[in-house]
């Protein structure tokens, strides 16, 4: 997943991390909001979901001790993080900043 992973975020699109585990109650509430967004911001920003649990050693790399935890990365660099559950206009407002 490591190389994967660096690839996917040295692209050209920015790209917004959901860091989640399937056991946590707020990244379920959080899913369908980025889901939705995903659809509204095509071609934009990429959002993708990595699962702790299933790929830990990223999760270290990251300093990930909570979830949900969403990162925005432009040019392979993390530019924002937040832990906790956005709604959507709070994530429309960080895009609006970091893209």
């Amino acid at each position: 997943m490591k190389r994967n992973f660096d690839s996917i975020i040295h692209g050209e699109v920015p790209v917004l991390i959901d860091f989640f585990a399937e056991w946590c109650s707020p990244c379920k509430i959080q899913s369908p909001i980025l889901a939705e967004m995903a659809g509204e911001l095509d071609g934009k920003v990429r959002i993708i979901k990595i699962d702790v649990d299933k790929n830990p050693t990223i999760a270290m790399r990251f300093q990930i001790r909570s979830v949900p935890t969403l990162m925005l990365f432009k040019d392979g660099k993390p530019v924002w993080r937040q832990s906790g559950i956005l709604n959507k206009q709070q994530l429309y407002s960080v895009f609006l900043q970091n893209l």
